[in-house]
């Protein structure tokens, strides 16, 4: 008997991704790459102090330069009228005043950009980037947090949140009280941060850029330049790499921007290696105090954490170090704090996972040592206080499959055959460790518009604003469109990553699926009750389930009636059928928490000798509603688990405070994990669909593999050598 051979694609299908061909053969373009018509090149030239002001800055040199068109300071650069505007960052979870590119003579941070060179070549702007010349008023500064810790300030627009009695772990029979820290963590995407701006007339501007939302970048470059939102243009539909690094607009785009203003030419800035560690973000260094009680069988009664991150003096950044620590567990008495460090150093910004993935290294820390201290499996512990709710609101969660991820995970990965006592098993010289954690993080969906249009041979175009920085959000909306209107992949495209495109948000927070999924699953909706009014009367009195879209057709289910959309398209002489839908969050949403869910378990070896850690096994279960495609998704999640490798036992931004300067901002001494630092990785996939939070049952997938790692890597650690390091990365001078 011949196996049917599936025609139909469906959201979940393993598909290659759409996009790429054309990267392999080089076909892609990113921002660098659009070789503009007398386009010139721009560097930046970055300050040497940390703190103070700029008394003097001479450009005569640089000017006089081989093929230099312009320098611009803050002594001639153009008027930027956004820059006197009030600053409206509201649900941004940044308050303050964005750094203002050549403003004025103040310096917030080693780095800064104070002039910018532009050349008819990348080599002649760097040649005169370094003939610039600039003298410094100093004033003293302060880069560490613990210099500054009792200075921390409350940010605005945070409360405090406690249920329950304040302060209740410490009446428990079993308490832990830790302080647990992580340093600054920087992106390093393999593209550089770069923008190609050029001026098309005296108030319309196109920007080439490397960023996570097209919109948010139209939107603030025509607000800081004073233009008509439709006189922007934001082009970005290829990024090397972003993790929420391009989030913002940042000094390289405005850069261009200016030069491009004063030169009358396109001008392209692209950010050095060390720039970036300086220039775009990072995750900022946290310190966590976490106190947590339990009775004797390990029902948890209290818990209280007081968290500190950093920001710049001219912003303030928070981040939800505290979510994870709100609704992982049921636990009757909690209260937190959160605070911020105001240093001088740039702003940070979200990095994947922001917040949680911080502030659930202390949370799945502690929980493991309490399960330690009451002599428990750390796998029951978690189970005992499984909350069936969440805890933060009482609301139901629109879905939760963590149960099923602790056991899957567990008898996958052998958990059962754990001694539970502290390096008690070893493999020669390497001492074994298992250890486990688990993971939370917001599922949520945002306003978002798709445009769809159908044309006669068949074909089908689908369009959003929203960017694709790596995940394969491309493929997957193809995919949807393809299933929702029955279209051969081959014959469906998804258009992405320009401004002029109908709305999308910007790609981060896990909500980019759900939310421009969701539009491009309502737009293909609409215009298939669109072609069925165009239809036969046959058709068009038809319901709903009597109908079936596929392979191009029509389809009544009780009846040989068929027809083609191309045939439907050609007898109203329509050259197109065009439909434009907006989709929005479920009102339904209101009364219930969405979260997506993991489990990772992990097997380390650390040398007896050299304290040498490899992380040798991982198995992640994760619980993201219906998954859309099982390629790209698999690779998400591989992707979060080596970059838990890295931020476990290597990733660590060095400041040396008297300088308040970077002294490991490159590649070779910025350690990240490479092919031998990563084991064979395993990804089970829940694959259930949440019934509430979209059209596809889909959740976000992009963080949540990542939330909770590193303290199962720790776990694993302290299981292997019987050495708890409450500070990453966890280096092997702490072991030893």
């Amino acid at each position: 008997m011949k196996k049917a051979v599936k025609t139909k694609v469906e959201m979940g299908d393993p598909l290659n991704r759409v996009e790429g061909l054309l990267k392999v053969t080089g076909g892609a373009k990113y921002a660098a790459e659009y070789n503009l018509p007398d386009e010139t090149h721009g560097v930046l030239v970055t300050s040497t102090i940390t703190k103070g002001r700029i008394k003097s800055i001479n450009t005569k040199a640089a000017e006089n330069a081989p093929g230099v068109l312009a320098v611009i300071t803050h002594e001639n650069a153009p008027d930027v009228p956004g820059y006197n505007a009030s600053v409206d960052n509201e649900g941004s979870r940044v308050y303050g005043q964005q750094f203002r590119l050549f403003f004025d003579d103040k310096i917030y941070h080693n780095y800064q950009p104070v002039a910018l060179a532009i050349a008819d070549t990348f080599a002649r702007a760097d040649y005169a980037a370094s003939l610039v010349e600039v003298e410094y008023e100093e004033e003293s500064h302060v880069t560490d947090i613990r210099d500054d810790l009792s200075k921390a300030i409350k940010p605005e627009h945070h409360n405090d949140y406690s249920r329950g009695q304040a302060g209740a772990y410490k009446a428990a029979p079993v308490i832990i009280e830790q302080e647990y820290q992580t340093p600054i963590q920087v992106h390093n995407p393999m593209e550089p941060h770069v923008t190609t701006a050029v001026w098309e007339s005296e108030d319309k501007v196109t920007v080439y850029n490397k960023t996570q939302a097209t919109k948010i970048s139209h939107k603030e470059i025509a607000k800081s330049f004073d233009l008509k939102e439709e006189n922007v243009r934001a082009h970005s539909p290829f990024v090397g790499g972003a993790f929420g690094s391009s989030s913002r607009v940042w000094p390289q785009e405005m850069a261009a921007i200016m030069g491009a203003k004063v030169t009358g030419r396109p001008v392209q800035v692209m950010l050095k290696r060390d720039q970036v560690f300086n220039m775009v973000g990072y995750r900022p260094r946290s310190v966590q105090k976490f106190c947590i009680g339990s009775t004797a069988d390990g029902t948890l009664t209290g818990i209280t954490h007081n968290a500190y991150g950093t920001t710049s003096q001219y912003e303030q950044f928070t981040e939800r170090l505290l979510d994870p620590t709100k609704s992982m567990y049921s636990c009757p008495n909690l209260d937190t704090t959160y605070r911020l460090v105001q240093l001088d150093m740039s702003t940070p910004c979200w990095t994947r996972g922001p917040g949680e993935t911080s502030g659930s290294f202390p949370l799945e820390s502690a929980v493991d040592e309490l399960a330690y201290a009451l002599g428990m499996d750390p796998l029951a512990l978690r189970l005992k206080n499984y909350a069936e709710k969440d805890p933060e609101n009482n609301k139901p969660w629109s879905s939760k499959y963590l149960n099923e991820c602790y056991e899957r995970g567990a008898e996958r990965f052998g958990w059962n055959k754990r001694n539970p006592e502290p390096r008690s098993m070893r493999d020669g010289d390497w001492l074994v460790g298992m250890g486990m954690a688990s993971g939370i993080y917001k599922a949520v969906r945002d306003r978002a518009m798709a445009r769809a249009k159908l044309f006669p041979d068949g074909s089908l175009l689908v369009q959003s604003a929203v960017a694709d920085t790596g995940p394969g959000s491309a493929t997957i909306f193809t995919q949807i469109a393809a299933d929702v209107m029955g279209t051969d992949m081959e014959k469906t495209r998804f258009e992405w990553g320009d401004s002029t495109l109908p709305y999308a948000p910007g790609q981060f927070g896990s909500h980019t699926t759900a939310s421009v999924g969701s539009a491009v699953y309502d737009v293909c909706t609409a215009l298939k009750q669109r072609l069925q009014q165009l239809a036969s009367a046959a058709v068009q009195q038809a319901g709903p389930e009597d109908l079936v879209f596929g392979n191009g057709h029509i389809r009544l289910k009780q009846s040989s009636v068929s027809l083609r959309y191309t045939d439907i398209l050609k007898q109203h002489n329509l050259p197109e059928l065009e439909v434009i839908k907006e989709s929005d969050s479920n009102p339904s949403m209101n009364n219930y928490s969405g979260k997506s869910f993991c489990a990772n378990f992990v097997e380390v070896r650390v040398h007896s000798s050299t304290g040498e850690v490899r992380v040798n096994r991982v198995i992640s279960v994760v619980d993201a509603g219906k998954i859309m495609n099982h390629k790209t998704a698999q690779s998400q999640v591989y992707g979060s688990v080596v970059w838990g490798i890295g931020i476990a036992l290597m990733e660590e931004g060095i400041i040396d405070h008297r300088f308040g300067r970077h002294i490991n901002n490159d590649l070779a001494k910025y350690h990240v994990p490479v092919s031998a630092d990563v084991p064979a990785i395993e990804v089970i996939l829940i694959d259930k669909e949440d019934p509430v939070l979209d059209p596809m049952g889909a959740k976000g997938m992009g963080e949540i593999p990542l939330i909770g790692f590193t303290a199962a890597v720790a776990n694993a650690v302290y299981h292997a050598t019987g050495k708890r390091i409450r500070e990453l990365p966890i280096t092997p001078d702490k072991l030893i």
